[in-house]
């Protein structure tokens, strides 16, 4: 589409150019398994034995042959405490005294719980059956050797912690941070801690926003702070920054202004503009181009402009470098109101995300209506729903595809 002269390439197409996008996507280190939490995984975790490799009681009882419960006592031939390796057999009325985790006696195949029987001059008396197998964790019960337990590419939360804890993996193979640097543009804004009696110029929020969506996302970021509109030393500020960086992300100096020099720097970098101008809302000026192996991203200045855009084109970047099978979570939610779209591009618009029964909702109380710079819009279990560009009216009930933000 074309609008006062300028190109805008679809948001869709965009995305499939960006998914096109080669990335070094196999460097990695290894790190102890205490530090691994949040990185993620650069090989499949495969299981080399079962678990367990024995039947194990499950909870505190008497191992007994399943046939010999009808006998109505039998003869209790002493403990069996878990980590012991016991030798014994069960012979025809016997049982043991096994406790919850301890390897299953060979010849037995039932545990009955202590609760269910009395215990009396060296025998148990049983006063309520059980089940064939009652209590008893067969072999193979968590996973089968061979088993791919965590795939390549999957973050690691508590849960894979304690997986691979019980693997005895000491160091974990991770994909390394992808490191990505920051920088907000503008002569108009004041980074943290300065001052100024210029009651035009703003506060800077987008490099600290953006830092920490990237963080989230595994990345390691070096924090640029703010540049003033000097053509000269905003290029010198970007070369530096791709020395290191593996993406340089900036905000503002992307648009049509006279002062907008970004735009105009990244070509005389030496980077290939992938393209410039997405029809989308908001953050239709977007610039992606490419470098060798590096990437730059040139956002909007405004707030809430910048940290969508972020999320809908460096994410992707930052979770292809490390192997990641999405950048984000996106579900399918039904309006609990009408809805009626401002542009003709595809829009992001911010809502509440709510969970009823399973089934996800989304509605737009307390959402301001206005400009690209109300980052607030974000706060509270919000998501950004997408309408495409041939949504006009949505009527209430309707589905609709949404990111949800606190998943990011």
């Amino acid at each position: 589409m074309s609008i006062t002269g300028v190109d805008f390439i679809s948001y869709e197409t965009s995305q499939n150019m960006l998914e096109l996008l080669q990335v070094n996507n196999h460097r990695y280190e290894r790190v102890p398994l205490s530090d691994s939490l949040g990185r993620v995984l650069a090989e499949d975790i495969i299981a080399e034995y079962n678990d367990p490799q024995f039947a194990t009681a499950s909870m505190d009882g008497y191992a007994v042959r399943y046939e010999d419960l009808q006998k109505g006592e039998l003869v209790v031939l002493g403990d069996n405490p878990a980590g012991h390796d016991e030798t014994r057999v069960l012979g025809e009325g016997e049982s043991i005294k096994t406790f919850t985790g301890s390897m299953m006696p060979e010849g037995s195949d039932t545990l009955i719980q202590i609760e269910n029987v009395t215990f009396e001059d060296g025998r148990i008396i049983i006063h309520e059956m059980v089940e064939q197998g009652n209590a008893v964790r067969p072999v193979g019960e968590g996973y089968k050797a061979g088993e791919i337990l965590i795939e390549k590419g999957t973050k690691i939360t508590f849960a894979e912690i304690g997986v691979l804890a019980g693997l005895n993996c000491v160091m974990v193979k991770v994909a390394l941070r992808p490191r990505v640097a920051v920088i907000a543009t503008g002569s108009e804004i004041l980074d943290l801690g300065e001052n100024s009696d210029n009651p035009a110029q703003i506060r800077s929020s987008n490099n600290y926003t953006l830092a920490a969506l990237f963080e989230s996302a595994g990345a390691e970021v070096i924090q640029l702070g703010t540049a003033p509109d000097d053509k000269d030393a905003i290029m010198q500020t970007f070369e530096n920054a791709l020395e290191s960086a593996d993406i340089l992300v900036s905000t503002g100096g992307v648009s049509v202004g006279d002062y907008d020099f970004v735009k105009d720097i990244i070509p005389r970098l030496g980077a290939e503009v992938v393209y410039k101008g997405v029809g989308i809302k908001p953050g239709r000026h977007i610039l992606v181009a490419q470098r060798g192996q590096k990437f730059i991203l040139a956002l909007p200045g405004f707030a809430y402009s910048s940290t969508v855009t972020a999320i809908l084109y460096a994410l992707p970047l930052i979770a292809k470098m490390q192997g990641k099978q999405r950048a984000y979570k996106k579900v399918a939610a039904k309006l609990q109101e009408d809805f009626k779209k401002r542009s003709q591009f595809t829009e992001f618009t911010a809502c509440n995300v709510v969970v009823e029964d399973g089934e996800y909702f989304v509605n737009f109380e307390g959402k301001k209506v206005g400009s690209s710079a109300i980052l607030v819009n974000m706060l509270h279990n919000s998501g950004l729903m997408i309408a495409g560009e041939e949504d006009k009216f949505l009527e209430k009930g309707t589905y609709v595809s949404v990111i949800l933000l606190d998943e990011l």
